[in-house]
């Protein structure tokens, strides 16, 4: 099993930043690719970003591109997303996700792994 806990979410301004943390544990060696998805309330889960732990490969949604960076630091097992230029259709519960695999599905099914979540919102 793969644990993970996301950390740094938070309430921002429109145009503020947050940077939201996400550490695994466990059999990390299962979690060759690690990313984001959020849900916004009445809305379905949506795909923000993930990258590979190897290879470093990143993909992004449409939406986060340009404004967010996802970036991994393998000793420490911690993936950050840095979000900027915020918005309030930023505002949700994004959760970490993590998958057996080198591709990156942009499918929540397709991961294997979940954080509990973290709220972000954006306040206008």
């Amino acid at each position: 099993q793969v644990q993970l806990e996301e950390s740094g979410g938070g309430l921002v301004q429109v145009g503020g930043s947050l940077r939201l943390s996400c550490k695994a544990s466990g059999r990390t060696f299962s979690a060759t690719t690690i990313g984001w998805f959020r849900q916004a309330p009445g809305k379905e889960r949506e795909f923000v970003a993930a990258i590979s732990w190897s290879a470093g490969t990143t993909g992004y949604a449409d939406a986060a591109k340009g404004r967010f960076t996802i970036s991994r630091d393998n000793p420490k097992n911690t993936m950050v997303l840095e979000m900027n230029s915020l918005k309030p259709e930023d505002t949700a519960v994004y959760y970490c996700a993590a998958r057996t695999g080198a591709l990156i599905p942009r499918r929540g099914s397709d991961y294997d792994y979940w954080g509990q979540g973290t709220q972000v919102t954006v306040s206008a």
